[in-house]
């Protein structure tokens, strides 16, 4: 192999380095933290969804929370469509 082909090679495997650095890592602890959130959750937990809607966690199941909201309605959503705990620092 010549210099050029190493160098095209070590370009390509820095890029690549970056790339994972920059953008898959952050994304994968996101979705760790996320997931860390919907097991946590429990009845009588204040909420907000990835929509905006705020409640409070009425009953759950696996797949699924029922939320009140304020007008006294009740919703049923899935625990991944729950944002973040209402009252803790909250990334925005």
């Amino acid at each position: 192999m010549d210099t050029q082909s190493l160098m095209l090679i070590g370009f390509l495997v820095l890029m690549f380095g970056m790339f994972y650095l920059l953008i898959i890592r952050p994304q994968r602890k996101r979705q760790q933290e996320h997931q860390a959130l919907v097991s946590s959750l429990k009845t009588g937990d204040r909420v907000v969804t990835i929509g905006g809607i705020q409640g409070k966690i009425e009953s759950m199941n696996d797949e699924s929370v029922v939320l009140k909201i304020e007008s006294g309605a009740t919703i049923r959503m899935t625990r991944s469509s729950i944002a973040f705990r209402q009252g803790e620092n909250n990334p925005v």
